[in-house]
């Protein structure tokens, strides 16, 4: 214990034995990472600053692999002295008498400075990892583009109303709270990413998702939702000539009074429903309904007994439950087509070309390489074998609506995450999934008798249906 006093001794004491102890390899290796992730910043901090898109592995490397390595060499440093420390107390070799280290000493003096400066230097280093690595970790492009089990997801939303909306605004939400809650379910799923045992598909629905109300209603309030809304839906016929047509509809949303349309009657101030489901929510045999005078009616159809009860989630209704994947949204073949043909992505001209596109949209590819070799060759060999005179006069077209019908299936099917055509459905509407009708069936009945209605003119009314000419867009000024 004396040898241990004296080397410890004296008002400058401290410094000495520092000095001795950090003479060790570990103490090396810390000071060399620090050092390598300091020089490495330093020259990729222009290239960040000159970037106009970040890439996600250079992302990677600056605010995940660089901080790792700083923060890790400053521990390593006081583990190294540590550990002499221990060892020479053990072996009882520590020195009594360690060279003076004092200000006059120029040597001493140097050092001192150059600590001061390192020290300086490594606070302001560490400061902009964390705040540059937490930024970064929140960005869009880390959420998607980092991590391949997001593609099919990230994918969908850069083609989505909210693709200026980053991930964490609606998926973390604000506060400290929300952050850590996320960042520690966060590491859970990176340890199932690095170990290859996350699901495939991502099931859903995701049940760690903050409250919707609280997150949508930041920009879509209640006492905003529009009145009314004209929707035309473009469709084209599995014929020689692709027949286009079109359905012209008014949505009634709801607003002003809040007491009539879709909002109207779902989310108004002071309306609460209520209801019970299977674990994907397709099923839902209960709803209770309390209005905004609080009278409260319950629904339920038949498939609701005391016996099975327990088999069905109970939840409140929010903004998720009808609009499912408000920015993830994969269509069906049919639907996704006919954007591509309304668009000019697949030549609307080339004859048969919806129902050919269908037919090879459906066929089963196991990856997306196969996708990318089979799909373009498939349709530019049925014209070049069935059409030859169109794949002769028109070959550029062909060739183009060859990469436009590739690009609707990489826009929606990813066989990688074993995400394929009807994977994720879309309960808004219910063109192409039970969607609305899981409540209004006229099935679920209350104990007077009342049944949620199914009356379609409730949520929209129909002025034209797959017409090739609607008079009702031609008395409107809106010309196809």
């Amino acid at each position: 214990m004396a040898n241990g006093e004296k080397f410890f001794g004296g008002a400058r004491g401290w410094l000495q034995p520092l000095v001795h102890l950090t003479n060790n390899p570990i103490s090396f290796i810390g000071v060399f990472l620090v050092t390598a992730a300091g020089v490495a910043f330093l020259f990729i901090l222009p290239v960040e600053i000159r970037a106009g898109a970040r890439h996600p592995y250079l992302g990677i490397f600056s605010f995940v692999v660089l901080p790792l390595t700083f923060f890790l060499g400053l521990l390593l440093v006081p583990l190294g002295i540590w550990l002499r420390l221990r060892g020479e107390r053990r072996r009882h070799v520590l020195p009594e008498v360690l060279p003076p280290l004092t200000w006059r000493n120029r040597d001493f003096r140097r050092l001192v400075k150059f600590v001061g400066i390192a020290t300086m230097f490594n606070v302001i280093i560490g400061g902009y990892y964390s705040h540059a690595t937490v930024s970064y970790m929140d960005s869009s492009g880390f959420c998607g583009a980092t991590c391949h089990t997001m593609k099919p997801e990230y994918t969908a939303y850069l083609d989505s109303p909210h693709v200026n909306v980053p991930c964490v605004d609606c998926h973390v939400g604000t506060g400290a709270r929300a952050n850590i809650e996320s960042k520690w379910r966060g590491a859970g799923q990176l340890v199932a990413q690095l170990s290859n045992h996350y699901e495939r598909p991502i099931p859903t629905p995701v049940v760690t998702l903050r409250p919707a109300r609280e997150i949508c209603e930041t920009c879509h309030w209640p006492q905003k939702f529009g009145g009314y809304r004209l929707r035309v839906l473009d469709k084209f016929a599995e014929d020689e000539r692709n027949s286009p047509s079109k359905s012209v509809l008014v949505m009634r949303i709801g607003g002003g009074s809040m007491t009539t349309g879709i909002h109207g009657f779902h989310v108004a101030p002071g309306i609460v429903i209520e209801y019970a489901a299977d674990p994907k929510r397709t099923e839902i045999p209960w709803v209770r309904y309390v209005d905004a005078q609080g009278n409260a009616t319950e629904y339920q159809t038949e498939a609701w007994t005391q016996e099975n009860q327990n088999n069905y989630e109970r939840r409140t209704m929010d903004c998720l439950d009808c609009h499912t994947r408000p920015s993830h949204q994969f269509q069906v073949p049919e639907r996704a087509i006919d954007g591509a043909l309304s668009l000019g992505r697949i030549d609307p001209s080339l004859p048969w070309v919806k129902r050919k596109g269908l037919e090879i949209l459906k066929r089963e590819y196991s990856s997306t390489a196969e996708a990318e070799r089979e799909i373009p060759a498939a349709l530019i060999e049925y014209y070049r074998k069935e059409h030859p005179e169109i794949y002769e006069a028109r070959r550029e077209a062909v060739e183009r609506s060859a990469q436009g019908l590739l690009a609707v299936y990489k826009r929606n099917v990813f066989p990688e995450m074993k995400v394929t055509w009807g994977t994720y459905p879309d309960y808004i509407g219910h063109s192409d999934f039970i969607g609305c009708f899981r409540c209004h069936s006229d099935q679920h009945a209350s104990a007077d008798g009342k049944t949620i209605s199914q009356d379609c003119s409730a949520c929209h009314e129909l002025l034209a249906v797959e017409e090739s000419n609607p008079e009702i867009l031609a008395k409107l000024g809106i010309h196809p």
